[in-house]
């Protein structure tokens, strides 16, 4: 039988190609001067970015405007701290968390999907529900809550998860009611991690999203969308409830997982709205060296929806101070209800 290819590596050639289309970009003619670096970043951002429309659709981004708003901002005689601040500030106008510009020094980044927000998670909630009792599992943190539940803590995506330990953890909830995956702050990383967590929930090959690819350097010229399907794993399956936890720090690889999962019938999404985060991201450098990463494969969800800005949960639940002072997350606790119900 044919082995199934993950998303990143059904896609892995053509991340290559884009890797070396983006690092053949002529910033080499640019000079190295603040003038030569702001061309050469407007200009790589202008071809490869992949949210235009749609952000100028949400909130009138019009790339154009920028340049014109930020070039009167450079001069020769600026220093590089001073460039640095400038062109960070032009690309947070992209209001992208994948968008990043790299020194020795520095990350330039564009946070307010979630510092914006309420963190809607509390450390000392979490470790008085996982007590000190808790397995550990690879990337997964797990016990049986006390009416039944299995409750799992996935803190991010890119802490390896293996198969066996999968088998291990769904062997250990066989007898609970249902399953908590509190997913909350996680900030994404290996979309295979993602996937393989999500496939023990899926029991048939089921179509969860859409894809597609840049073919040009204008601002329309994409693939069509290519359908993304999830494949059931063949080793342990969960066939019971589950509520998957997020709140705005859920990003990137973790925003995928709960948009893979509200694609499933037994699933629900309980808290905040995640902080988005869809597109595929891709590096290039400046004439100086420096490290710019921009998102350039847009990712939609099953109803062709695009969730770079966020997915909205089933049950909006926000931690309320009545029940943190009580020792209680109102999240889990919301979830809890859902499960036994």
């Amino acid at each position: 039988m044919k082995k199934k290819l993950s998303l990143f590596f059904k896609f892995f050639n053509f991340y290559i190609a884009a890797i070396l289309m983006a690092a053949c970009i002529s910033e080499d003619e640019r000079p190295d001067n603040p003038t030569g670096n702001f061309e050469a970043l407007w200009q790589i951002i202008d071809e490869h970015y992949c949210f235009f429309d749609y952000k100028q659709h949400e909130y009138g981004l019009d790339w154009q405007e920028v340049y014109n708003k930020y070039k009167v901002r450079v001069n020769e005689k600026m220093t590089e701290v001073q460039l640095f601040e400038v062109l960070c500030d032009m690309l947070a106008e992209l209001r992208d968390g994948h968008v990043n510009l790299s020194t020795s020094y520095d990350i330039g980044r564009y946070w307010t999907w979630q510092e914006a927000y309420p963190k809607n998670f509390s450390d000392s909630l979490s470790r008085i529900y996982m007590g000190t009792d808790y397995k550990i599992a690879s990337g997964l943190r797990y016990k049986v809550l006390d009416d039944n539940i299995g409750y799992i803590r996935y803190e991010s995506c890119q802490d390896p998860i293996g198969e066996g330990n999968l088998d291990d953890v769904l062997s250990y909830f066989a007898l609970c009611r249902g399953i908590i995956i509190d997913i909350r702050n996680n900030g994404g990383g290996d979309l295979t991690n993602a996937e393989k967590l999500a496939a023990r929930f899926v029991h048939e090959k089921t179509l969860v999203g859409y894809m597609q690819h840049k073919t040009g350097k204008g601002h329309q010229d994409f693939s069509d969308m290519e359908p993304q399907y999830l494949e059931p794993s063949s080793n342990i399956r969960w066939h019971k409830s589950v509520c998957v936890l997020t709140n705005r720090s859920v990003f990137s690889a973790a925003n995928e997982f709960t948009s893979m999962m509200h694609a499933l019938p037994d699933v629900k999404i309980v808290g905040d709205h995640t902080g988005g985060g869809s597109g595929m991201p891709m590096s290039s450098s400046l004439p100086n060296g420096w490290s710019v990463r921009y998102s350039a494969c847009p990712m939609y969800d099953k109803d062709k929806q695009q969730t770079e800005f966020g997915i909205e949960p089933d049950y909006n639940v926000q931690l309320t101070d009545e029940d943190t002072a009580k020792g209680l997350d109102t999240i889990i606790e919301a979830a809890r209800k859902l499960l036994r119900e």
